[in-house]
């Protein structure tokens, strides 16, 4: 992420920005951070599991969104876009924005070289003030790994890793699985000692 300019600004002044910008932003308490465009793997991966996860749950009182839909955690004064993510029941708006939503219970980030460690380690602990949160999966898109969170009690989560050796994704907080090969559908890896996004 790069920073946008050198201020600090308000949560109203950064969404008046957003309203008007062609590409989103992220406000992180007071600064505005630009988001880089994703790759088509990126793409690809979040496609995927948004398709799996929309038709899975299209009878059952679940929303699924992608990146479109903004997050909001008061807590840490954060305005986000995670890549994927799965509300029980109705969103929760925050004042009454149908753009942004605080209340998911599945978040989904597909990482790459860039973001892996962030997604990991300050966005994760951010999520984690959510009280609705209660699972975390992020996709590598360059390799075929993901790691997974689950909450098991408070303050208490669990990973589990996935990698070529495992068929299947089974989430723990809904009644859902999808296998590697489907989570993964037509994305193309570079080698190994090629430069990666």
């Amino acid at each position: 992420m790069q920073v946008t300019e050198q201020r600090y600004y308000t949560p109203e002044e950064y969404l008046t920005l957003e309203e008007a910008a062609d590409d989103k932003s992220e406000y992180i308490d007071g600064q505005i951070f630009h988001k880089a465009g994703g790759s088509t793997n990126h793409n690809r991966i979040a496609g995927n599991l948004y398709a799996a996860l929309n038709f899975a749950f299209k009878t059952q009182e679940y929303d699924v969104f992608m990146s479109d839909v903004r997050l909001w955690i008061p807590k840490r004064r954060i305005y986000t876009y995670p890549d994927v993510m799965v509300i029980a029941g109705e969103p929760d708006y925050y004042n009454n924005r149908t753009d942004t939503i605080t209340n998911p219970q599945v978040i989904i980030e597909i990482s790459s070289k860039s973001t892996q460690r962030y997604d990991r380690s300050d966005k994760f602990q951010a999520y984690r003030t959510i009280p609705s949160f209660r699972e975390y999966l992020l996709l590598d898109q360059t390799k075929r790994y993901v790691e997974h969170f689950s909450k098991t009690d408070t303050k208490q989560w669990s990973l589990r890793e996935y990698d070529e050796s495992d068929q299947a994704i089974a989430f723990s907080s809904l009644n859902f699985e999808i296998s590697l090969t489907d989570a993964y559908n037509k994305v193309k890896f570079k080698p190994e000692n090629a430069e990666s996004e």
